[in-house]
């Protein structure tokens, strides 16, 4: 059975006329700061003694 996925040793698999968009916007999504609120929460995880509930 054929299949249209390309193969590992293919080569010049074009690449969808979206991909460079989704890759930028991705890019753009990962290089936004991480807000207070998370790295408030993401403290509180790394130290769970730190609140006096356990």
């Amino acid at each position: 059975m054929a299949s249209d996925k390309p193969q590992s040793g293919d080569k010049a698999v074009p690449k969808p006329d979206w991909a460079d968009g989704l890759k930028d916007l991705y890019d753009t999504v990962v290089e936004e700061p991480l807000p207070d609120s998370f790295k408030d929460l993401l403290a509180k995880l790394d130290n769970p003694s730190s609140d006096g509930n356990s």
